[in-house]
């Protein structure tokens, strides 16, 4: 079959799920899956031979992953219900200043932002960023948009969030070191589009504060959990992924211990430890009891099967991408642009996300795309491909992202006004990303 129509059937099928997404309204499952049937009827696969590879490609994607995100979101629910976001905030606002709150709530956006989804941690940010703001006398854009953009970059680069943990596990990517570059990538993002760009647009944006706020409950300082034990749970997977990575890079990775490190470093290990710490630290040492604690936990994984469905979506179009002999095409056609794969990488996942809002739409859409380049690439280090892509979905939150409309609404700004602000923010530090991506990857 000839490459040129193999490429225009992939366009047509992209086109396709915006499509349905947008003017249909079907959710982005729904339409992945109507995607994938549209690909294997176009490019000549047996009838019987498309619907196994969109099981195979569910099934190999959720393998792993379910297991992931379902613990991943126990920790993000004992942070909620424990008060630890608000001890984060209170604590760094205190050690920064009031003057500095753009700064601190930067920080508290990137670290609640690891377990939970960005949805969540900016509705429970967002009495904070009132609190603050009222106090203080500072603009609400100029302490928002740093937590909100800080959300949304460790949504898509920093795993164990489960957008970032998929488009690693995906990828093949070594998750320690998808964390210790992503780490470093997204606090320069943060910084230059959060409280950086904010002090150009701060006074150009007038938000009348009352009218946002409404009666919020304030909890006393002593009923919150510790500063110290409510970063260390939240940092916890982190840290074991990572000293795993720092492990295998050491002449000890081929000691009689190499087997124990690598069980403990595995994810789900290390994600099930931290799910069991947090219900200790931030559950059981705080007076919660175990039908509490089991109540959370099923509260927990239901904003979890929707994002789900979706990333094995994006797995099973990834399979039926190859099975289809379309991602080897393609794989030809991005490789003979004469263009950095890592940019070609940020361009499909930017225009993604422009397309469909979703930014782990995007991601997992844009993983199938790359994929097939990488053979061409053998000396490429996964890790940065999965930068490379998540720097891309974080560009271009627009009126498509219902992100978009969360921060319109919750800050009381125009449409305009929050494409100045927010979009903007989102913009720059995607390009941020790239950039520091691109630089690592030539010295690293």
């Amino acid at each position: 079959m000839e490459t040129t129509f193999l490429v225009i059937t992939l366009f047509t099928a992209i086109l396709l799920v915006v499509f349905l997404i947008m003017k249909m309204h079907l959710h982005a499952f729904v339409s992945l899956i109507v995607a994938c049937m549209y690909v294997g009827f176009m490019t000549g696969m047996p009838l019987v031979k498309i619907c196994a590879s969109i099981e195979a490609g569910m099934g190999s994607t959720l393998g792993f992953l379910a297991t992931v995100l379902g613990l991943g979101s126990i920790l993000g629910k004992m942070l909620e219900t424990s008060g630890g976001a608000e001890r984060l905030a209170r604590t760094l606002i205190d050690k920064l200043g009031k003057q500095r709150a753009n700064w601190a709530m930067m920080v508290v956006g990137l670290i609640t932002g690891i377990p939970v989804f960005f949805q969540v941690g900016f509705v429970l940010l967002i009495p904070l960023v009132i609190s603050v703001a009222r106090a203080t006398g500072m603009s609400i854009v100029a302490i928002g948009i740093p937590m909100g953009v800080s959300l949304q970059i460790v949504h898509c680069m920093l795993p164990p969030h489960p957008a970032a943990m998929a488009i690693a596990a995906t990828l093949n990517a070594d998750i320690g070191k998808v964390i210790m570059l992503g780490l470093l990538v997204c606090v320069v993002s943060a910084t230059i589009a959060g409280p950086i760009w904010t002090k150009f647009i701060k006074n150009g944006i007038k938000v009348d504060l009352p009218s946002l706020t409404t009666p919020i409950k304030e909890i006393a300082d002593k009923d919150l959990p510790a500063f110290g034990i409510t970063l260390f749970t939240i940092l916890l997977p982190m840290l074991i992924m990572v000293s795993k990575t720092i492990f295998d890079l050491s002449s000890l990775k081929t000691s009689e211990f190499a087997p124990i490190v690598n069980f403990i470093g595995n994810p789900i290990t290390a994600l099930m430890i931290s799910a069991f710490f947090a219900y200790w630290s931030l559950g059981l040492a705080r007076g919660f009891k175990m039908p509490e604690l089991l109540k959370f936990t099923d509260q927990s994984f239901a904003p979890v099967a929707g994002i789900l469905l979706v990333i094995g979506a994006g797995g099973a179009f990834n399979r039926v991408l190859i099975d289809s002999g379309l991602g080897v095409a393609l794989g030809k056609v991005l490789t003979g642009l004469d263009l950095s794969p890592l940019i070609l990488a940020w361009i499909v996942a930017a225009v993604m996300r422009f397309s469909v809002g979703s930014a782990t739409v995007a991601m997992m859409t844009s993983a199938g795309i790359v994929m097939p380049m990488l053979v061409q690439y053998p000396n490429l280090d996964p890790a940065f491909v999965a930068l490379a892509v998540g720097s891309g979905a974080i560009c271009f939150s627009h009126v498509t992202d219902s992100g978009f409309w969360i921060v319109k609404e919750y800050f009381g700004l125009t449409v305009a006004d929050a494409l100045k602000s927010y979009t903007l923010a989102t913009c720059i530090a995607s390009l941020v990303a790239i950039s520091m991506t691109v630089m690592l990857s030539k010295i690293i």
